[in-house]
């Protein structure tokens, strides 16, 4: 055995030796209603003002509520607000909390908690990364920037148990917003008490959700009992969850394997053929796409049939299934599949359907149109791409495909994240790699990243521009969606990028968890989740 199997197979044996005292093999026996999930990163914070990463998510929605909590289809429903109204208009919410919302240590929960929290989000001297997030509510973006006041943002308490938000224009996708970690409530008290640690403390770490933490062994283990004050607890079936924290993928699967807990998220690429015939590996979706992005303002990319050629000249299936792997799907739109769009009950993408052809006969036709028969009198192209395996060989594989195909050589250059960031953001490129992770469950996620010409493609199409403000104006849904799918055609029109694949979430679950729902934000819902042997 060489000696890097040995040093790997210690490392393993040692995560067992440390998380296994609290991820005993009998805790998920007989009846016992206790959820084993391993964690693939430690939270840096349970502030929902201040949480960025997808684990630190993760386990807010397990101990925070907003007004709306998003059901299995990503619909938001009832969550603390058990009722609102909204006006004519669009542009006024009330909601009118629930009596019996608590926080786990027996307060009311309040309109005024709301107000509170929102407000330290905008607030400039939080430096808050989702503030953005409120900027639909009246005056959250002039406050956030110092222009304006805390009371002249849209949301006060208008009593203990009702909420008046004021909006700066329609926006259809609201209540999916305040089921967002960043619109959770946070206890005023606690956290003037609890100080900046607050929120990384279980004394301090008071929510509102369906559980609670009970300990916190940082950087090896979170330990959760239901909240017995959560006002649907009868709902709530686990009387504990464990989460020891791991964030290598080989260790988790090792402890899913070895019995010692019972789902976990990412498992390495090579195993999962193996864990799909044991019936172990579940693709749940994940809004959000892999794409190539054009500088449209940088020559030869200033063609749009040029762009054209070089979209047409790529095979997605082959890339996926020989390269990429992972569940991941072939991406012929923008919008990623999985968002109903609710005047029909249809998925936004099913419903949109294909736009990316692939064809390279007329790919090479295109070119030559352009002025570059077979490629000839074209200026050096490089894909530009962020230092990481995955990225080389998709580019590498692109790379190839556009010689074959067209007849052009071009070079790949990758830079450390944060320069290629700025790369992209100074539009000192002719065609990156890039991805998106939507915020919300609306196509309006995607849909705005092109609008104006503030997006890296240095895009700005005013037909396109003049769709989005309709979709984004209106709370009408079947003139909104169609406002969305025709933008989205412009797009493809305009060959503004080139869309890879959809992301996917693959995870390991026992068959005998039941109950949870993977949203299309990357989280699982462990809410009505049980244990079923």
């Amino acid at each position: 055995m060489s000696a890097k199997k040995i040093v790997a197979l210690l490392v393993v044996m040692v995560m067992f030796t440390a998380l296994g005292a609290g991820c005993k093999k009998s805790s998920s026996g007989g009846n016992e209603q206790n959820l084993r999930y391993i964690l693939e990163a430690e939270p840096s914070t349970l502030d929902p003002a201040k949480s960025t990463a997808i684990p630190e998510s993760l386990v807010e929605l397990q101990i925070f509520e907003g007004l709306t909590r998003l059901d299995a289809k990503d619909q938001p429903g009832p969550g603390v607000a058990e009722k609102w109204e909204v006006s004519p208009d669009g542009l006024i919410y009330v909601f009118h909390l629930r009596t019996n919302a608590k926080w786990s240590n027996g307060e009311p929960v309040t309109a005024h908690d709301f107000v509170f929290a929102w407000k330290r989000a905008l607030d400039p001297e939080i430096a808050s990364e989702n503030a953005y997030m409120l900027f639909p509510i009246k005056n959250a973006q002039a406050y956030n920037e110092k222009e304006v006041e805390a009371d002249q943002v849209g949301v006060r308490a208008l009593n203990d148990q009702t909420l008046e938000v004021t909006l700066e224009k329609p926006t259809a996708y609201f209540l999916g917003l305040v089921a967002f970690h960043a619109f959770y409530p946070v206890n005023q008290k606690i956290l003037t008490t609890g100080g900046d640690l607050w929120a990384i403390d279980v004394k301090t770490l008071i929510g509102n959700g369906p559980f609670k933490i009970s300990n916190w062994t940082h950087n090896g283990k979170i330990d959760f009992i239901k909240n017995d004050q959560y006002w649907d607890a009868g709902a709530v079936k686990l009387s504990k969850m464990e989460w020891p924290i791991s964030d290598s993928q080989t260790t988790r699967l090792a402890l899913v394997e070895n019995n010692q807990v019972d789902m976990m998220v990412e498992p390495p690429v090579v195993e999962q053929d193996r864990l799909n015939q044991a019936g172990l590996l579940k693709i749940a979706p994940y809004l959000g796409a892999y794409y190539y992005v054009f500088n449209t303002q940088k020559a030869p990319f200033d063609n749009p049939k040029v762009r054209k050629a070089f979209a047409l000249a790529i095979t997605r299936e082959a890339l996926v299934k020989n390269v990429i792997k992972g569940g991941k799907k072939p991406a012929y739109g923008w919008v990623a599949p999985g968002l109903i769009n609710p005047a029909t009950g249809k998925d936004f993408r099913e419903e949109g359907g294909n736009y990316a052809v692939e064809d390279a006969a007329l790919a090479k036709k295109m070119l030559a149109e352009a002025g570059y028969p077979d490629g000839k009198g074209l200026p050096p192209i490089t894909i530009l791409l962020n230092t990481s395996e995955m990225h080389k060989s998709i580019a590498e594989a692109i790379q190839e495909m556009w010689k074959q195909n067209l007849g052009v050589t071009v070079t790949l250059t990758n830079q450390e994240s944060k320069v290629f960031l700025e790369s992209r953001s100074q539009g000192d490129f002719q065609i990156a790699r890039a991805s998106w992770i939507g915020d919300y469950a609306d196509p309006m996620t995607f849909m705005d990243v092109f609008k104006d010409s503030s997006n890296d493609a240095k895009y700005n199409n005013p037909a396109y521009n003049h769709l989005v403000e309709q979709a984004q104006e209106t709370n009408d849904q079947k003139v909104r969606m169609k406002a969305m799918h025709d933008g989205e055609k412009i797009l493809f029109d305009d060959a503004v990028i080139i869309p890879i694949y959809y992301t996917t979430q693959p995870f390991v679950a026992n068959p005998y968890v039941k109950g949870y729902f993977w949203s299309v934000l990357g989280l699982a819902d462990f809410k009505a989740a049980y244990i079923e042997k």
